[in-house]
């Protein structure tokens, strides 16, 4: 249907040919999607595998690896002698771990493509329709609706609000009156529960107050119950105090409908539908945050009946403002201030008292303006419509926060983070909820740290400035507070991350660094967001910043990892030239362990838990580096290590090792002098300095080191005695793969001759073992220094430890399993002789 926009609705319904009351019947649904096919855009083609593995390669590094085994091969080729085969074997093994990288690319490739598709389906997109088969909304997935269904546009389910309190004015004389207070009870939107008067269960058809405040509700109402079959659950459709509202009408049934025998589905709005046929809803006077009312004109559906009625809920203070009578029973009353006063204490008690209730107050306009008389498009207008009221009553619903939710707050001021409340509540209820949940203490003095959006309007612009970085909550807001909040925020510098779940909250979610919609919001708050929330609960959101602050720092761990580990290789080669040894690690081995040997641990620190005083930290500067000078300092002293260890490991066999040549260190750093005919190498073989040995001796070391380093890799700054290494069962399994890959090369033939190693004897491996493991200590003294002098945790809430360097105090969180289980072993491993120390200093 072309420019169906300009159509009326009568010539849409005649086009598709579909009923008002009820939609479209099943064969015209069938019809539809005969012609038309699904409602979804046509799904984006994948890569081909032939794309993906062409990815792989696009790789700088991948692409200088490729070149480097073209070169070796061309120049194996003009190799002549006995090492012509071997000439084969190092660009043989280059393009095998090529390939092998590049299939690794593509099934990671297509895991995450099938991932994204798992959690489209896992998620679809839903909608409600009215159609024949059902006499009420129904919910489908959105790719099954059609031309010509009647879709209703609402919200998503949320957590229940709930009607808790109500009361009616009983009697007025006066300056005095006396209040009727129900209690109403349920606890979700499902319509089952009753209305007690001191403790008594009442009939509320028995009160004319109660009967005109159920019309009053379900008139003011845009929102509807709906029974999910699929959870077995009521629904919420529409805003969540609406529903409410609906949910209270149908508890208070004032014209006693007969449901015993209806289904759920006709249950959800029984007791609404029938108040809904005696008036008919002319047309709506929308909320404003001026006047904080909406209101409804309605006109009897019956001629005979009374003259039409305005029905107006609201904010206490904004409608009672404009009530000049009080409902008594059938008749009105005025409303004296004495009156006015007592309703509005009572008011101020749920609101601020334990369950600090929401509490919306519910009138009437017996004798408005004739509908013809009221210009709707100026709305500047609608409080003069609103205005000469009759109050009927109040009902105070609880929105209860989350039990959690008083913990997440405390974990965000440990964390440096803080939280502010912006809430369309009146001040004290949004102060005592604060108080609630721990934003506000109870001897807080909240004179600079709660406003209300008239209060913060009457601020002069630097004024402003300030009282944004003291207040924690502001109540009674207009939209644009939220944005001009963030943007003073912003102003200092500061990170700032906005929720909301309405249309007038887009601006706001979108300034803001991080915009953070409800998962039961509109879809214009969605796409505005940057994340969508979809439990709706606060602490899923401190849940996310302890995850987030992990991610990052694993990722520095990770590089750290391979930085000192490729640093130590670098220091390895840049060694062994300067001192003039002979070659420690050939190419087909280090690139061996950067591409297979290291990738297994590497990939497993993403794995790694939270640091344990990662939520005690203040946040990181946004624009802090994420190499810091220390840091860096750091990788260059492991690195350093790690390169010295592996040429001293080579040294070693050279120099002590009971079953080397016990060279002088002057015969091995001048080896290439060696010759029959020089005197300095009388009695040597010359060919000793082309063993096995010495180069397998180096390779171990390095990837035993680098195994030790991984480990120390667990934590940026916690000690290995207090986050022991089976936190992370991931990188003991990948430590244990690249150590059996390491044996593999070493044992199984023919992969020795192809890396130009041998097998090592026990003595050996505890020479590996012994040059390797201090790496840990290293590491265990820069993270203490890093932990208690350069990086202290700056959690200002927390009180300072005052046991100082007392046992206590140190031996707190320590992993005893772990320190049992090490100290055994060190001890054992250092005390087995080899002859190192006497042998160097012989040599």
């Amino acid at each position: 249907m072309e420019n169906s926009h300009t159509k009326s609705v009568e010539e849409v319904y005649s086009y598709f040919s579909v009923n008002e009351s009820t939609g479209l019947t099943l064969d015209q649904v069938k019809r539809q999607k005969e012609k038309w096919g699904p409602n979804e855009l046509p799904a984006e083609e994948g890569k081909s595998i032939w794309e993906l593995v062409i990815e792989q390669f696009e790789d700088l590094l991948v692409r200088i690896l490729l070149l480097a085994a073209c070169i070796s091969f061309v120049l194996a080729w003009f190799e002549e002698g006995d090492e012509t085969i071997t000439a084969f074997v190092e660009p043989f093994v280059i393009l095998l771990i090529l390939i092998a990288n590049a299939i690794v690319g593509v099934w990671q490739e297509r895991n995450a493509e099938n991932a994204i598709e798992a959690l489209k389906e896992y998620e679809p997109e839903m909608g409600k329709v009215y159609r024949q088969d059902r006499k009420t909304v129904q919910m489908i997935k959105a790719k099954d609706i059609v031309p010509g269904d009647i879709v209703e546009v609402a919200g998503k389910c949320s957590p229940g609000l709930l009607c808790l309190f109500m009361f009616v004015i009983d009697k007025a004389e006066g300056e005095n009156c006396s209040l009727t207070e129900f209690t109403i009870s349920g606890s979700t939107y499902a319509p089952e529960g009753d209305v007690f008067l001191d403790n008594r269960l009442v009939k509320c058809s028995q009160y004319d107050g109660l009967v005109e405040l159920a019309t009053i509700c379900a008139l003011c109402n845009d929102s509807s119950l709906d029974y999910n079959e699929s959870k077995g659950v009521y629904e919420k459709v529409g805003e969540a105090t609406e529903t409410a509202l609906t949910c209270l009408v149908e508890k208070m049934n004032v014209f006693d409908t007969d449901v015993s025998s209806l289904s759920t589905i006709e249950r959800a709005n029984a007791c609404n539908s029938v108040i809904k046929q005696l008036m008919k809803k002319e047309f709506t006077l929308e909320f404003s945050r001026d006047r904080k009312s909406m209101s409804v004109y309605c006109s009897p559906n019956k001629a005979k009946s009374s003259t039409a009625k305005m029905f107006i809920k609201g904010a206490p203070e904004g409608v009672i403002e404009r009530c000049t009578y009080v409902r008594v029973g059938g008749s009105r009353v005025p409303l004296t201030q004495g009156i006015k006063d007592k309703i509005l204490s009572v008011i101020r008690e749920y609101g601020t008292g334990r369950d600090t209730l929401r509490c919306l107050a519910l009138a009437t306009s017996d004798s408005p303006l004739k509908k013809e008389e009221m210009i709707l498009s100026e709305t500047a207008r609608f409080a003069e419509y609103e205005s000469d009221l009759t109050f009927v009553g109040c009902v105070g619903m609880l929105d209860p926060p989350r039990t959690e939710v008083a913990a997440s707050i405390k974990l965000c001021r440990h964390a440096g983070i803080r939280v502010i409340m912006i809430t369309g509540d009146n001040k004290g209820t949004a102060v005592a909820i604060c108080r609630r949940i721990g934003i506000f203490s109870e001897d807080d003095d909240i004179n600079r740290m709660a406003f209300t959006g008239r209060e913060f309007d009457d601020l002069s612009p630097h004024a402003q400035r300030e009282a944004v970085m003291t207040a924690r909550c502001f109540a009674r807001v207009e939209p644009s507070h939220k944005s001009k909040i963030v943007e003073f925020l912003q102003g200092f510098d500061e990170i700032t991350a906005m929720t909301g779940d309405g249309v007038n909250d887009a601006p706001a979610l979108k300034k803001a660094e991080i915009g953070i919609a409800m998962g039961s919001g509109t879809a214009v708050a969605k796409t505005a967001s940057e994340m969508v929330l979809a439990d709706d609960n606060f602490s899923t959101i401190v849940a996310a910043v302890e995850e987030g602050r992990a991610i990052y720092n694993n990722m520095k761990q990770f590089i750290r990892y391979l930085i000192s580990s490729n640093v130590g290789e670098v220091v390895c080669i840049f060694l062994t030239a300067a001192l003039g040894f002979p070659e420690a690690l050939i190419p087909v081995q280090l690139l061996w362990v950067n591409l297979v040997t290291d990738g297994l641990p590497a990939t497993a620190l993403g794995f790694n838990p939270p640091d344990l005083d990662i939520m005690n930290k203040p946040p990181r500067n946004a624009k802090e580096p994420l190499i810091s000078g220390w840091l860096f300092f750091r990788y260059l002293a492991i690195g350093c290590y790690v390169g010295a260890a592996t040429v001293g490991a080579a040294a070693w066999w050279f120099i002590a090792a009971d079953d080397g040549p016990m060279v002088t260190f002057y015969q091995l750093s001048h080896f290439l002098q060696c010759s029959p005919d020089n005197p300095d190498f009388q009695d040597l073989e010359c060919n000793l300095f082309e063993s096995p040995y010495p180069m397998t001796m180096a390779l171990s070391v390095l990837v035993t080191i680098e195994m030790c380093n991984a480990l120390n890799s667990l934590s940026e700054n916690q000690s290995l005695l207090r986050m022991p290494p089976w936190e992370n069962i991931w990188l003991l399994g990948a430590i244990c793969l690249s150590m059996s890959l390491h044996f593999l090369i070493l044992y199984v033939d023919p992969l020795p001759v192809i890396f130009q190693i041998t097998a090592l004897n026990v003595t050996q491996w505890l020479m590996v073992l012994k040059i390797s493991l201090p790496v840990i200590l290293m590491d265990e003294l820069l993270k203490f220094i890093a932990r208690n002098y350069l990086e202290p945790g700056k959690d200002l809430d927390q009180e300072p430890d005052k046991r100082g360097w007392s046992l206590s105090a140190c031996t707190e969180g320590v992993s005893w399993p772990f320190v049992a289980l090490t100290i055994p072993l060190v001890v054992w491993l250092y005390g087995t002789d080899t002859n190192i120390t006497q042998q160097l200093w012989s040599s």
